[in-house]
C-alpha cells in the first residue's frame, strides 16, 4: 500500500475486464452516516426507520446505520447470519466485494468466520463464474486443490486479494436481507479491511442488490485530536436529492473494447480546470477517453487524491508554481504521484492559490475551496490534493474523495447519470 493507505481500485495492469452489464433496479434504500473514528473498532448498528409502500422509482424500507469515514470510506456491514461486523471500503471505482475471512493474523473480530454463518455456501469449480468467457477478474478464477473457485483481485497500486468466491447474505434485520451476493472470501490481502464494490460491473454490490441509485456527503477531515466528522450514505432515495445537479455518465458498449478504458467506472464528462480565477488552457479531449480509451475521467469514492494525465497536470502544476512556486518543497513526492507539496505557512499558501474547480458539463462544478486546496500529509507538510496518474500505472483522470468533500454525490444508475449539490457534511443529521 503507497501512503495514501487505500486501494486505488482501477485495473490498469490487468485490461481483461470488460463484460455485459446487469440489469440495475433498486430492491434495498439505505441511510448509513458517516464517521472517523479509530478502524480497529467492529462495531455496527442498525435500526428500521419506516416502511414503506413500495413505488416503481424508490425501495420498500429505508433503513439507518452507523459507519466509519477516515482516508478512505469505512463501513462496518453486517455479514452473514447471524451477522458478524465487517469493516469494508465503499468503493465506486472497482466491482468485486470482498470480505477478510478467518486468517489468523488478524484480530478474530476483523475477520469473518464462515462456520458461524448458516448463509454461507462456497462456489464449486463447476460454477459458470468460474470459467467464463471473459475473465471478470484481474486474474482469471481457477480451481483449488479443494475444488472450489479461487479468484486473485488486484489493484493499480499494487494491493490485491485472493481466496475463494462465496454467496453470502447482508443481514440489516430479522426481515431485511439481502439475497445472497457473490463475495470474495479473501484467506491472502496486503490490506485489513475488505472491498465494498460499487460500480457498474455485474458482480458489484450494486448490481447485484439491483440498487437504483446510491449517494454519499463526506465531510472535511479535521486535525483536531478526538473529533469525530460526520457524513451519510444512502442506498435508494436520498431527501436531499431536490437541490442535485446531474451530468450523464459517459458509457460504452461491450463492443468497444479499448486496452486503457474501464468501462465499468463512473465516467463523467469534464470540460476543464480552474485555478483562482483563471481557467487553465487544457483541451477538453485530455478529460475523455481517447482511441485507446486514455483520458476518461472518473469520479472513485476509493481513492484518496484526485489524479490527472500528464497533459492535465502539468498545466495544474505550471500554475501552482507561477503562483506559489518558491515556497515548494524541493524533491518532495507524497505517495508517489503529488509534488505540490509545501511546509511553510499553509494558510497563506491556501490565499495565493485561490479557490480550485472542476468543471463539468451543464455548468455542474466540483468547488473545492481555498480552504481545502491543501492537505495535511503530516510532518508539518502540506499538498495540493492532486497527483500524476501515469504513476500510478494509469491512463485516466480519477476525481478522488478529497475533492468529493462538502458535496452530496449521487450515483443514480438506473439514469446513468451523476449528482452534485454543496452540502456541511459535519452537519447532517
Amino acid at each position: 500500500m503507497s501512503p495514501i493507505t487505500k486501494p486505488n481500485p482501477l485495473f490498469f495492469f490487468f485490461f481483461l475486464i470488460l463484460f455485459n452489464y446487469a440489469s440495475l433496479s433498486s430492491s434495498l434504500s439505505l441511510h448509513l452516516p458517516l464517521k472517523s473514528i479509530p478502524l480497529s473498532s467492529t462495531t455496527f448498528e442498525t435500526s428500521l426507520i419506516s416502511r414503506k409502500n413500495p413505488s416503481p422509482s424508490s425501495s420498500p424500507y429505508n433503513f439507518r446505520s452507523r459507519f466509519k469515514y477516515s482516508m478512505a470510506l469505512i463501513i462496518s456491514l453486517p455479514i452473514g447470519t447471524p451477522p458478524q461486523a465487517q469493516q469494508m471500503v465503499l468503493d465506486t471505482g472497482s466491482q468485486l466485494s470482498w470480505i477478510q475471512c478467518h486468517r489468523k493474523k488478524l484480530p478474530p473480530k476483523t475477520s469473518f468466520d464462515p462456520s458461524l454463518s448458516s448463509s454461507f455456501s462456497t462456489l464449486p469449480c463447476s460454477h459458470p463464474l468460474c470459467k467464463p468467457r471473459i475473465p471478470d477478474f484481474t486474474l482469471p478464477t481457477s480451481c483449488d486443490s479443494n475444488r472450489l473457485c479461487h479468484y486473485s483481485y488486484f489493484y493499480a497500486d499494487g494491493t490485491f486479494a485472493e481466496g475463494n468466491l462465496v454467496k453470502e447474505k447482508i443481514t440489516f434485520s430479522n426481515t431485511e436481507i439481502t439475497p445472497p451476493l457473490i463475495l470474495g472470501c479473501a484467506t491472502e490481502s496486503t490490506e485489513d479491511r475488505g472491498i465494498l464494490g460499487m460500480n457498474r460491473g455485474r458482480l458489484s454490490f450494486v448490481s447485484q442488490a439491483k440498487v437504483s441509485k446510491f449517494s454519499y456527503c463526506i465531510p472535511p477531515r479535521s486535525n483536531r485530536p478526538g473529533f469525530i466528522p460526520t457524513g451519510s450514505f444512502y442506498l435508494g432515495d436520498n431527501p436531499n436529492s431536490k437541490g442535485f445537479k446531474y451530468v450523464s455518465l459517459l458509457t460504452f458498449p461491450d463492443s468497444q473494447r479499448m486496452p486503457n478504458l474501464d468501462p465499468l467506472a463512473y465516467t463523467v464528462p469534464m470540460i476543464g480546470i480552474r485555478i483562482g480565477q483563471k481557467r487553465l488552457n487544457i483541451s477538453g479531449s485530455v478529460f475523455r477517453p481517447d482511441a485507446g480509451g486514455s483520458g476518461q475521467t472518473m469520479v472513485d469514492s476509493g481513492s484518496e487524491f484526485t489524479h490527472l494525465v500528464d497533459a492535465a497536470y502539468d498545466k495544474v502544476r505550471e500554475e501552482i508554481v507561477r503562483l506559489v512556486g518558491p515556497r515548494l518543497k524541493k524533491g518532495y513526492v507524497y505517495g508517489g504521484t503529488a509534488d505540490m507539496c509545501f511546509s511553510g505557512n499553509a494558510i497563506e499558501i491556501q490565499r495565493r492559490i485561490g479557490d480550485l474547480v472542476f468543471e463539468l458539463s451543464r455548468g455542474v462544478e466540483i468547488l473545492v475551496s481555498k480552504e481545502r486546496v491543501l492537505i495535511n500529509v503530516g510532518g508539518g507538510i502540506h499538498c495540493v490534493g492532486i497527483g500524476r496518474s501515469s504513476m500510478l500505472g494509469a491512463a485516466s483522470n480519477i476525481i478522488g474523495n478529497v475533492h468529493q468533500q462538502n458535496l452530496w454525490v449521487e450515483f443514480d444508475v438506473t439514469n446513468r447519470r451523476v449528482g452534485f449539490a454543496k452540502a456541511d457534511c459535519s452537519r447532517l443529521p
